[in-house]
């Protein structure tokens, strides 16, 4: 949002829950599946966790309107045969400009360990040394407004990562760097993860990312060029991200 308004955008925020937006953002609360979007000419298009509904009516509101063109979240998950390709087939047949994103998992998913790094130092995951490329997603976003503000990416998929992968146990101590004090990793049983997933994610949802977490196949752990192609420099590491954050977590 900043980086559209800052290439002097009209930028709407739409959210069930949002309450505050960069300056220059016009924020609205609403429902995907009742959004409208007069006056709009692109969109940035996030499901929320379990939606259900069909895309194809949205899309079919948002061309009427006269949208030209809309930019996906993904994920990674749907490449690699992990998560549903529905959301992304709706993408493609709905007769708009599109461009579909592919984040591997999110450095700020970190953030839920916050607690009880600020209470006791000490971080619990499971899989400690199983290492992913985590992407921040401050890089997302900038990926999304030069899609959203350029027709050269119109058609394409961008698998989108961080600069090397990065073990919870390796994030633990990123996370101990930033606020000076050290972290200590405490391994979780899958189980233990899985009912924590499931206070927040649908049951298969929870269980896909497990997998993704604890089983990653070579393409999930590999880094893509795609940040770097689109952005002219590299992804920023997990260290940057906790740096950026350290505040949260002291």
């Amino acid at each position: 949002m900043r980086a559209l308004a800052s290439a002097g955008e009209k930028v709407t925020a739409v959210s069930r829950r949002i309450t505050t937006a960069p300056p220059g953002v016009v924020v609205r609360r609403g429902e995907l599946a009742s959004l409208g979007f007069a006056g709009v000419s692109a969109v940035f298009l996030m499901t929320p966790p379990g939606f259900a509904d069909p895309l194809g009516p949205v899309l079919d509101r948002a061309r009427a309107a006269g949208v030209e063109r809309v930019v996906l979240l993904s994920s990674q998950g749907v490449g690699t045969g992990r998560h549903p390709a529905a959301p992304e087939e709706a993408v493609r047949a709905s007769g708009l400009k599109w461009t579909i994103l592919r984040p591997a998992g999110f450095a700020s998913n970190a953030l839920q360990w916050a607690e009880s790094v600020r209470a006791g130092r000490k971080i619990a995951a499971p899989f400690g040394d199983v290492a992913l490329p985590v992407i921040d997603p401050e890089d997302i976003a900038s990926v999304a407004a030069a899609a959203l503000l350029s027709p050269s990416h119109e058609g394409r998929t961008y698998v989108l990562t961080g600069p090397s992968p990065v073990s919870p146990r390796e994030q633990a101590a990123a996370i101990g760097e930033a606020v000076g004090e050290p972290v200590r990793f405490v391994p979780r049983t899958r189980e233990e993860a899985l009912a924590a997933l499931l206070g927040f994610m649908p049951p298969e949802v929870a269980e896909s990312t497990l997998a993704i977490l604890g089983t990653p196949t070579p393409e999930e752990q590999q880094v893509s060029p795609d940040v770097s192609r689109v952005l002219g420099r590299p992804p920023r590491s997990f260290a940057e991200w906790a740096s950026r954050f350290a505040g949260v977590f002291k």
